[in-house]
This record gives C-alpha cells, structure tokens and sequence, in this order.
C-alpha cells in the first residue's frame, strides 16, 4: 500500500495566507496611543541658588567619581569597593539582567516557531487484519510486525498584524531601562552613604580629640579645687561638681567608642566586607569642602536616575494600553506541517512518500461582557499613575536640590559664627579658671565657663560635618554625574 499524502490546497485558503502574510511583512497595523514625554513644569533656576555661586566649582562634582572632590584616599579607596562588593547593588544588577532577558523573550514572539519531531512506530497484526498507523496501511497476517517511519516538520506563526507583540516589546525595554536606571539610583544611593558614613566616622574621630582634651582640662580643674579644698579655700561641694563633670565627659568620651565602631561596621556592610574584615584607623579631619556647581532645573529631568526610572515606567505602562486595545482585533494563526511517512526506511524520503498541508485561522471574541474595555480602562489609569509618580518624583526632586542649595548657603556664615564662638568661650574658659585660681569667682563661674566651651567645640565640628554631608547629599540630587545618554539602548 503507498502511504496516504496529505496535500491541503484550498483555493480560498491560500489568498488570505498571502494576505496576512503581506500584511505582517508591512508592519501592519499598531495600535493604542505613541509614546510622548510626559510634560513637567519646571522653573529657569534654582530659587535657593539666587545670590550663591561658587568661587571654583569643581568640575571634579560632575563625574561619576564624584567622592574624589573631597581629597581623602580612604575614602576614595572604599568607594571602588562599594561598586564592584555592595550586595544590593548586586541585586539591582541581577534585576536589571532579568529585565533585559524578557525583551530577547518578548522580540522572539515576533517569528515563527519550528518544531521538528521523528516517529518508529511498530505495530503488530492480530487474527490477520490490517492496521492504519499514521496514515499507512499495513496488511498482515498472523504475528507478523510492521514498523513506519514519519519524520516531521512544523511551525506556527501568529503575525502581529495589530502591533501587541511589539507594543509589548516596547513595554520590556522601557521596563528594562527603568531598570537599568534603577541600578544607578542603587549605585548612587550606596556611594552617598558610605560618603556621608565616613564623614560621620570622622567626625567622632574629631570629636573623640575634643573630648580627650576636655578631660585633660578637667581633670587640671578638679586638681586645682581638691587642692584649694585641703587649704581651706573651697568648698567640698566644688570638689564634687569638678569630679562629677570630669566623670560625664569620661562616659561621654568613652561611649564614642561604640558609635564609631557602629559606623564602622555600617561601611563595612556597604563596601561588601563583613565588619571584622575592615578596620579605619582613626585620622585627623582631612576632608575638603568642595564648591558644586548647579545646572538650570530642566537639565535635572536628565541626570537623575530616579527621575529617568519614572520617565521609563510611565513609557511602558503606555505601551500596555496598545496591548489591550490590540484585544479587540482577530487573532490570526498561520501553522504548516510536512515530511515523509514510510513503513521502508530505505524509501522513506522518496517524493512520493511526502505529504504536506498549511491552513490559517482566525479567532475573535464577539462577547466578553465589556472585559476588554475594562482592561483598556484598566491600563489607561494605570499610564495616569506612572505619569502622576513621574511628576512627582520631578518635583521630589526639586525640592532636594533647593534644600541643600539652601543649605549649603546657610552653612557657611553658621560655621564662621561657630567657630568665632568656640575661640571666644575657649578664651572666657582660660580666663575664669585664672581668676577661680586668684580666688575672685567661685567654682560655679568656672563650671559655666567650662560647658560653654564645650559646647561651642562640640556644635563646631557638627557644622563642619554637616557642611559635608550637604555636599555630598546635593551631589546626589544632582545626579553624581549619571545622564539618560547611560541608559541601554535596547
């Protein structure tokens, strides 16, 4: 028996392939709404920046090694670490290769499918009748086996005569490169932390020599009046208020310890190291302040991260409203097979052994009790979330970028005021413990005299800390040197 051919040619058939396939060649239709940037209202210029310009910007603020303009090595050097170790930056990074492998995903379900399959079927006669396998009749007789042979080809193709595939597509790489911006924000984020982390390490540090010398200056006081008590001179309770205040400044002293092995610990987590791996010998208070220099508002939409991430999101929330709009249109199917089938596996690719066939299909939803609409409804108000969280973020911004320019106005005079103050009560300081010496002001002035001091030091190296850390923190809401130019392209 010669195998059956399985050869469709409907003469209807055939030109609605043509059709379609003309149709997706062409690019057909696609549907749902072009993708435009979101509008922002934005300002010339910075309010807080009006009267403020840096004497020498440092250019130095607009890279991407931005922490180099505060001149500590250490710090430059924990840095590196942070971008090759940090472990959420890792997890960002492995958030954003996912997101890049579903546009591969997605651009794939642009072309056909092949499949390919081989069949050996052996198949067994009983009481002598004949057996059809896979299209090939057997005859036999007895126990006698026949075995056939079908190799085979096919595919399907669902052309994206509507644009879903590609407004899908659309939608992976938008998503991708939000992605990929959100790396950079996680990037950024840990660089400014451990740069503020190590401003604060080193502020203990300052604060440590500060209060190691306060202690020394105590401990002479509480000398001076135990000595003035044994002549008679003082009183037992100035005795007791000088040993009592040198003995909340040891604890006061002795508690930066754990603070600075708490901030220590937090810089090794942030450069990747566990805490007993790093170790930051104290340092004098080497870290320069730096002049930043700012850009008009509009150009912030390009260089911060967290903005493009936004901007990014609300581009692929758009293109889901082409996907869902795509539902209301036929879904068209093209699928063809062919091969060989034989119960002789030397002839088995003889051309009359061949069979092939090709079809299409179409299918169309004419009732689903307003689901789609729902959905398209659906997808539209969640375009209007991304856009309102864009805004948002963008004024966000804003807001961070004239709080630190106004801080970093501010800071200046303050520090100048502080330090002033610090060199006049360390002068009052000096003087009341000459004249409690002399015998012409009691213990009390001199207490008085001795906190102010303290304090006036104390409050100094906050400012100077601050100052820095505002750096750092406008730095970062100006971008630390990325641009949308960074963002993959596809």
């Amino acid at each position: 028996m010669r195998p059956v051919q399985s050869q469709t040619r409907n003469a209807k058939t055939t030109p609605l392939v043509i059709s379609i396939l003309l149709c997706g060649s062409l690019g057909a239709c696609l549907v749902g709404p072009n993708y435009r940037r979101p509008s922002v209202t934005t300002t010339p210029a910075f309010k807080e920046a009006a009267g403020w310009s840096p004497a020498q910007p440092s250019d130095a603020a607009e890279r991407k090694d931005w922490w180099t303009v505060f001149g500590d090595p250490v710090l430059n050097n924990l840095e590196e670490k942070v971008n090759v170790s940090n472990q959420t930056l890792a997890a960002a990074d492995a958030a954003y290769r996912q997101a890049h492998a579903l546009v591969a995903q997605d651009r794939a379900a642009l072309f056909p499918t092949i499949t390919l399959s081989a069949s050996d079927t052996a198949t067994k006669s009983a009481g002598g009748s004949s057996i059809v396998t896979n299209g090939v009749s057997s005859g036999g007789s007895g126990s006698g086996v026949r075995t056939t042979y079908e190799p085979t080809i096919g595919g399907t193709w669902a052309p994206d005569i509507w644009g879903a595939v590609r407004r899908t597509i659309e939608n992976a790489k938008a998503s991708a490169q939000a992605s990929a911006a959100t790396v950079a924000n996680a990037r950024l984020s840990a660089q400014t932390e451990l740069a503020a982390d190590y401003i604060s390490l080193r502020q203990l540090d300052q604060q440590k020599r500060n209060l190691d010398a306060t202690v020394v200056a105590y401990q002479h006081s509480l000398e001076i009046t135990e000595n003035k008590y044994k002549v008679g001179v003082a009183a037992q309770s100035d005795v007791l208020s000088a040993r009592g205040l040198l003995l909340t400044t040891q604890a006061s002293d002795t508690d930066l310890t754990q603070q600075r092995a708490r901030m220590e610990h937090a810089i090794a987590i942030l450069t990747g190291a566990p805490p007993a791996d790093l170790s930051l010998p104290t340092a004098p208070w080497t870290l320069e302040l730096p002049e930043i220099p700012t850009a008009v508002p509009s150009t912030l939409l390009q260089r911060r991260p967290d903005i493009a991430t936004s901007e990014r999101s609300a581009a692929a929330a758009n293109a889901l409203i082409g996907v869902q709009v795509a539902a209301y249109f036929p879904n068209i199917t093209l699928s063809g097979q062919g091969g060989f089938v034989s119960s002789q596996l030397g002839n088995l690719f003889n051309v009359s052994n061949s069979f092939w066939s090709v079809g299409a299909s179409a299918a169309e939803t004419i009732f689903d009790a307003g689901a789609r609409a729902a959905k398209v409804r659906g997808a539209r108000a969640a375009y209007d979330e991304a856009v309102a969280n864009y805004r948002q973020t963008v004024l966000t911004a804003f807001g961070q970028v004239e709080d630190n320019l106004a801080a970093q106005r501010v800071f200046g005079p303050e520090e100048a005021q502080l330090k002033e103050a610090a060199d006049v009560t360390a002068a009052n300081e000096k003087i009341t413990l000459n004249e409690y010496k002399a015998g012409t002001v009691d213990y009390t002035t001199v207490v008085t005299a001795e906190a102010a001091a303290l304090s006036a030091r104390t409050a100094l190296i906050n400012i100077q800390a601050s100052r820095l850390v505002t750096a750092v923190d406008l730095i970062e809401a100006l971008g630390g040197g990325w641009t949308t130019a960074d963002l993959p392209k596809d």
